[in-house]
């Protein structure tokens, strides 16, 4: 699964308006880019590249509401423009020699087909996508997003430090007294070292039995298995809460992050559920498969480490009260370096009231075609 932002719009343009702004990663410490092609031949080489992945016709997609359909399969129709965004501060490449992909490119999009809704799908997702780099998988891509991240967040100023570290707060250690009015649950993700659990569930047993021995004299034999439910779970959330760490920052956000659902993770993720009343759930994670959700910060290392914009492609529902013109939107996700490659496409399916039900992340083919004016393609992006 991918992981939308609790409130999207906020945090998604406080990280997104901030970074490019603040060139806090090193465009020395890019990979190198590709030699420089020109642009038939750049479309032409992304063409082949693109006719070995599978892609699927949008009336074959399950889970879209026709309104949704009927826009996607506009913008397949009369393909997406793209422009280089060269004559911004960030892509100045007037000054330099580095080379950089065709200035405009008109792109036909079509579904990639399914991934696995394993909480990887943002780097499954992405290893389809990115049909140029087919040899990665999806477990390298998560280990360079980290990597890059790390390498970013080392260089940043202390100003820049704290945009990213309130960012990382807001999405996985909210304040559970604000908020409220827009989502009915709030998470707060911890991490627990698997070589740990044994301890934990030791110390979790022992606040319990002693919560027994001091309130459950006077229980009747129904009211105790409730009781003792119950209390499991505060006494698991006050355990976990004082000895697992807790994501709330640039270093312990990269550990999250890391977390791909194998045995050979260092942590497991453990994921406290609230409500405004209070503690909701506690999910304990004790087999260890949960794997970290893409976030916002995810895409845009990725961005960085390959050189290239990622646009999420966001299809709203009627529950989301929009019109047809506008239930699908366009997210970008821009590199803090020079843009040297052609975009790549992710698709999310919004069916649901918060973010459109949107939490799973999607590959999208896109097919370079011939150039066409900007008054007769479906969108400039």
């Amino acid at each position: 699964m991918g992981k939308l932002l609790c409130d999207s719009t906020t945090v998604a343009e406080t990280f997104q308006t901030s970074s490019p702004v603040l060139p806090w990663g090193d465009p020395k410490s890019a990979p190198q880019p590709p030699p420089q092609l020109e642009a038939v031949e750049a479309v032409d080489l992304v063409d082949q590249a693109v006719t070995t992945v599978c892609s699927t016709s949008w009336d074959d997609v399950l889970g879209l509401e026709d309104q949704q359909r009927r826009h996607l399969q506009r913008l397949h129709a009369k393909g997406v423009l793209w422009k280089h965004p060269q004559d911004d501060g960030i892509d100045d490449l007037s000054s330099s020699s580095s080379p950089s992909p065709p200035r405009s490119v008109v792109f036909r999009l079509s579904h990639g087909g399914e991934v696995s809704s394993d909480g990887n799908c943002l780097f499954t997702a992405s290893q389809k996508a990115m049909t140029a780099s087919r040899e990665i998988d999806a477990k390298e891509l998560r280990r360079r997003t980290v990597k890059r991240f790390l390498g970013d967040f080392g260089s940043a100023t202390v100003e820049e430090t704290d945009v990213i570290n309130d960012a990382i707060r807001h999405m996985y250690a909210p304040d559970l007294r604000n908020g409220w009015g827009i989502h009915v649950v709030q998470e707060v993700k911890l991490l627990a070292k698997k070589e740990d659990r044994l301890v934990l569930d030791s110390a979790i047993d022992e606040l319990v039995n002693l919560g027994m021995q001091r309130w459950c004299l006077n229980l009747n034999p129904e009211t105790l298995s409730l009781w003792f439910v119950i209390s499991r779970e505060l006494a698991a959330e006050s355990i976990y809460k004082e000895r697992c760490l807790c994501v709330n920052d640039g270093p312990s956000w990269a550990k999250y992050m890391s977390i791909s659902g194998c045995s050979d993770d260092e942590y497991d993720i453990i994921n406290l559920q609230y409500t405004e009343e209070g503690l909701l759930s506690v999910d304990e994670n004790r087999q260890g498969h949960a794997a970290a959700f893409g976030d916002d910060i995810a895409i845009e290392c990725l961005a960085t480490e390959f050189q290239r914009e990622i646009y999420v492609v966001q299809a709203h529902g009627s529950d989301a009260m929009v019109d047809e013109e506008n239930c699908v939107f366009f997210l970008p996700h821009r590199p803090r370096s020079r843009i040297c490659e052609l975009p790549f496409f992710l698709f999310m399916k919004g069916t649901g009231w918060c973010g459109a039900g949107a939490d799973h992340y999607e590959p999208l083919v896109a097919h370079p075609c011939s150039f066409v004016s900007s008054e007769k393609v479906a969108m400039v992006l």
